[in-house]
């Protein structure tokens, strides 16, 4: 399998997870957030290690924005 379907997948499993954790946040933005941060790493040449950075990064945005909106 192509290590780009790969990461795609590796994207989408993110994403479900972290529409689980952060619920009270639209999936639109999960999947924005994701995005942004997979895009940031674009240049990395080193592609296996991708997808823990970007789910760990989108946790850091995502937190305080679920905490805001339970507050």
């Amino acid at each position: 399998m192509a290590p780009e379907v790969d990461e795609q997948r590796s994207m989408e499993e993110i994403i479900d997870r972290l529409a689980v954790k952060y619920d009270v946040l639209p999936r639109e933005r999960v999947v924005e957030v994701v995005a942004d941060v997979l895009a940031s790493l674009q240049s990395a040449k080193v592609r296996d290690f991708v997808p823990v950075l970007v789910e760990r990064e989108a946790k850091t945005i995502l937190k305080p924005e679920a905490k805001a909106a339970r507050a």
